[in-house]
């Protein structure tokens, strides 16, 4: 079970490296998205082999994923520290967020978040219902041809017929 959570902990750290670049520009460096693939590779090999993984080296992994938690963590800071305060991305407070987070909460009614998706559920059936008329309507050909008159043709046969063989 601790490996699993090993695995989620390597899984989100990895993911916050990756974001990292879009949230925070200035303290992203090139070679960070191949470190965050490797450590999505090693949360995919922690969670593969989790029921494997017991004792002593589990308790070695977890080591190691600290160490590169309070390294990952450092590093950033670091990074961050010695960013002018010009170029540094603004972080709002919690406040700011809290208040902002409520205020969009308090302007849409409960009613108005139903009416909202059952809207959104309505336009994605009837997108699918367009489609499914298109592909039917593609399948089946329209024939809408009178009858003509054509006259008959006939068919000659002019092979030469084989002697047939005699048995004796």
């Amino acid at each position: 079970m601790l490996a699993y959570v090993l695995a989620l902990t390597v899984g989100l750290g990895s993911l916050a490296i990756y974001l990292a670049a879009f949230f925070f520009p200035e303290i992203h460096r090139k070679n960070d998205f191949i470190w965050s693939g490797v450590g999505f590779f090693y949360a995919l090999v922690l969670w593969v082999f989790a029921r494997r993984i017991t004792g002593g080296l589990l308790l070695g992994h977890v080591a190691s994923v600290a160490l590169l938690g309070w390294s990952v963590t450092q590093t950033l800071s670091l990074r961050r520290q010695v960013t002018p305060k010009t170029q540094q991305t603004a972080i709002p407070s919690t406040e700011a967020v809290t208040n902002t987070i409520q205020n969009q909460a308090s302007n849409i009614s409960l009613p108005q978040r139903l009416s909202q998706i059952q809207k959104g559920i309505g336009s994605v059936f009837s997108g699918v219902k367009d489609k499914a008329q298109q592909t039917l309507n593609k399948k089946t050909p329209q024939t809408t041809s009178a009858p003509t008159s054509k006259t008959p043709v006939e068919v000659v046969d002019k092979r030469t017929p084989i002697p047939e063989l005699a048995v004796t």
